[in-house]
């Protein structure tokens, strides 16, 4: 910058480089209307810095530059009257409206709040309802299983627990009961000792999940009797 009038705005906030600080503030011995305007933005800048709580972009410099070579009146060229003197005084306000500005677009990039919430997936928006309720059963040798229901959110979800395979030719199905007698398809458990599936259909008025073994591919109703049996009535 040519225009040393200019860099009141920069070295009020430190945001000059060693050589441009030392030609304004050789300046700044001679300059009366530049060393009141540096006072008044200092006060400004020391305000701000109490009220903001992060920390200055490295690009805080351009920015602040910028912003002053646009709002920043070259030096009167006429003597200094009431009227000038007191549109001189309100050039500092508009300084400082600037770096508030400024700073207050920083401010909302770097809030880490404004970051979306990242999106749960349908098992883990049953697992984290607050109307989450839960039933375990031991398999023995076969490992453990929970089901998780959410009536909220209609649905149940499997999470198996070094479970074994299902035998050859023959997968594990899934049923919703919407009583004790009625069995509905919820899908096939996909092989994985620790895996966790959603049920397919309606869960929030099942009084219970069964685990039945069945042809590969599934049955439309149950073949053999249930492996397991997850009381809904008993969750907690």
């Amino acid at each position: 910058m040519s225009d040393l009038h200019k860099l009141t705005g920069a070295y009020a906030v430190d945001a000059l480089n060693d050589l441009e600080r030392a030609r304004f503030e050789r300046h700044l011995a001679e300059c009366e209307d530049c060393r009141a305007e540096v006072r008044e933005l200092q006060e400004t800048a020391a305000l701000l810095a109490e009220s903001t709580a992060v920390e200055p972009p490295a690009s805080l410099r351009g920015s602040v530059l910028a912003g002053i070579s646009q709002v920043r009146p070259l030096p009167p060229v006429v003597p200094v009257t009431s009227a000038p003197s007191a549109v001189r005084h309100r050039f500092p306000l508009l300084v400082a409206a600037a770096l508030v500005l400024i700073a207050g677009f920083g401010a909302v990039v770097w809030q880490p709040w404004s970051n979306p919430a990242p999106t749960l997936t349908a098992a883990e928006q049953v697992l984290q309802a607050p109307d989450a309720q839960r039933v375990s059963v031991d398999l023995g040798d076969m490992g453990k299983a929970t089901v998780v229901r959410s009536k909220s959110q209609d649905k149940a979800v499997i999470v198996t627990d070094d479970m074994a395979p299902a035998p050859a030719g023959k997968d594990y199905e899934l049923w919703l009961l919407p009583d004790a007698d009625t069995y509905v398809s919820a899908g096939l458990m996909t092989d994985g000792a620790n895996q966790t599936t959603v049920l397919d259909g309606s869960a929030a008025d099942a009084v219970a999940v069964g685990i039945t073994v069945e042809p590969d591919g599934g049955s439309e109703q149950p073949t053999t009797d249930p492996i397991a049996v997850f009381d809904l009535t008993q969750s907690t």
